[in-house]
């Protein structure tokens, strides 16, 4: 359900790094290699990515499959960034969203996405939702269970929660109230990476000495470094370090 991908390092062109690979993220819209659960992301796209001196990511996102967006491949090879998320989207279930279902999801200067389900959404997370501040509520970006996994993330961002916890305490909350969920979150502030592997595959590929570091539902190449993270792992990686961290089982 969805692939996703977090770069930092030197500023690249979007397309050298979203398109261009053999096995780059727009190929794995219509032929991923590792996807669990699904066979084509084509219900929607998005990238995020930084400028140099602004904290607030740009986005362009749409509700079509990204092989059929010229647009975006203009934009792809003359943007470039040291800091992206991107993602392509399969929808857990039928919806009228559109793009505002589409990852990346912003707020100030954070991107994120998710690739999974929320079992039994929206009945199982009801007393999730409800226990949010009613403006935060209101604010949901679309009425799909990533958007509200976004909003229980953004929450805990608000009250001071630092990347790794804010999306740990997340997937430790929607576990507990919905066990089977598949909850691999990926979040990003232009300086450091936060993800997870919670039901499917996740990736990360470290270079110190070039400052780089990209994290991944699945190797875009054949690059040997490419390391696989464990099911049910906390993953936060900056431009020259990686570190990760088990999450433990939740019991409703």
């Amino acid at each position: 359900m969805c692939r996703h991908l977090a770069y930092l390092g030197p500023e690249v062109a979007l397309g050298r790094l979203l398109d261009e690979p053999e096995h780059s993220l727009v190929r794995q819209s219509w032929a991923p290699r590792r996807q669990r659960y699904g066979t084509v992301n084509a219900d929607g796209f998005g990238v995020g990515w930084y400028a140099p001196g602004d904290p607030v990511p740009a986005r362009y996102r749409r509700a079509g499959p990204v092989w059929g967006d010229l647009t975006f491949t203009d934009l792809a090879r003359v943007v470039r960034s040291g800091a992206v998320l991107a993602a392509v989207r399969d929808a857990t279930l039928p919806g009228a969203d559109g793009e505002a279902a589409a990852a990346p999801f912003a707020s100030g200067p954070w991107l994120f996405s998710h690739n999974g389900a929320v079992r039994d959404h929206p009945d199982s997370v009801a007393g999730l939702a409800a226990a949010l501040p009613p403006r935060e509520l209101l604010q949901l970006a679309a009425r799909t269970d990533s958007a509200l996994v976004w909003a229980l993330v953004l929450h805990r961002l608000r009250q001071g929660d630092d990347l790794g916890t804010a999306l740990a305490e997340a997937v430790r909350e929607v576990s507990s109230a919905a066990p089977g969920s598949r909850l691999n979150l990926l979040l990003t502030d232009g300086t450091a990476i936060a993800a997870t592997a919670w039901g499917d595959s996740l990736w990360y590929l470290s270079d110190p000495p070039g400052g780089r570091a990209v994290v991944a539902s699945e190797p875009y190449d054949d690059d040997p470094r490419w390391c696989e993270v464990p099911d049910r792992t906390l993953l936060t990686a900056t431009r020259t370090r990686v570190a990760l961290t088990p999450l433990k089982e939740t019991t409703p």
